[in-house]
């Protein structure tokens, strides 16, 4: 896994988001990234997976990266149920393991088998089946934008130790929020503020 940024810059509505900003981040790594709404969380991510392009600097990304993410708010097809939903992101990368996608929902105490649309789906919900796809391909370079909205206390503990687990298996995890996850373990703690990241 690698995943390495230099002089990345973007500009949206004439705001310098992002400003020859440069990231290194380890294999294994567990990362927070911090700051305030709009300082640039979201557009990073969405840079880091093509989502967007920069207007200059570069990304590297190594063919062994399998990326996983979570950004913003999660994007379904709103007229499907989960099973759908997850059926047909699985199916882009032609690896789906629905036994292990049953127990994450589980985890998170969710039924797979709902049929309710996605559309009827509480803030809460949507979360955590956005956290479920971006992990359930055994991805090995994990973007978590907010993932903790909209959670309560007891999916806020199932993500906290489903973290740990994954962190064990090394995979590389970059977290952006504003929030604290003080019992989190990470390697670093980096503050995103005018376009730049700097430790905290």
């Amino acid at each position: 896994m690698r995943l390495e940024i230099d002089d990345l810059t973007k500009k949206i509505k004439d705001q310098q988001v992002l400003d020859r900003l440069n990231l290194k981040v380890d294999a294994a790594e567990l990362l927070h990234i911090v700051g305030a709404n709009g300082s640039g969380k979201s557009t990073l991510f969405k840079l880091v997976v093509n989502i967007m392009a920069p207007d200059s600097g570069r990304i590297i990304v190594d063919a062994e990266t399998h990326i996983g993410g979570l950004i913003e708010n999660p994007s379904f097809m709103e007229d499907e149920t989960a099973k759908q939903n997850m059926k047909f992101l699985a199916t882009i990368n032609r690896h789906y393991d629905e036994t292990k996608i049953r127990a994450l929902f589980e985890r998170f105490g969710l039924d797979y088998d709902n049929k309710k649309r996605i559309r009827g789906y509480s803030l809460g919900m949507r979360q955590k089946v956005g956290i479920i796809q971006a992990i359930m391909e055994n991805q090995n370079l994990i973007l978590l934008d907010e993932p903790t909205r909209g959670l309560d206390q007891k999916a806020l503990e199932t993500f906290k130790t489903l973290i740990h687990e994954l962190v064990g298996e090394k995979k590389t995890i970059i977290i952006a929020s504003h929030d604290n996850l003080s019992d989190l373990s990470f390697d670093r703690i980096l503050r995103l503020d005018k376009g730049k990241l700097a430790p905290l």
